[in-house]
């Protein structure tokens, strides 16, 4: 999973100038996706980890010489933290709704 801070995800203070050269009113479709698309790569990129792990589990089970137990581990370890990560995410995003529903107006 790759967490590196994009255009895309940064916050909008330290986000470079990239909408130099076109007009006010035009934005770009990586622009307009914003968090919504941040975490549906983040989704998944963890999507692809666990697929990946599971490819490797296999080829280890059946014995394949191309794939080592060393590199399995590490793709399941990388694999199980971004999973982690996710729940965290989810969790905190299912907290502030509570959060913000429970709000007195």
């Amino acid at each position: 999973m790759d967490l590196r801070l994009t255009p895309n995800t940064m916050p909008v203070g330290l986000r470079p100038q990239l909408t130099a050269g076109r007009s006010a009113g035009q934005v770009t479709g990586a622009e307009s996706e914003g968090f919504a698309g941040a975490l549906k790569g983040a989704l998944g990129s963890v999507s692809a980890a666990q697929n990946e792990s599971s490819r490797l589990q296999r080829e280890v089970q059946l014995e394949n010489p191309k794939v080592s137990l060393e590199q399995t581990m590490v793709a399941i370890q990388k694999a199980q933290i971004g999973f982690q990560a996710t729940l965290h995410v989810r969790n905190r995003m299912v907290q502030a709704y509570t959060d913000i529903m429970n709000m007195q107006v």
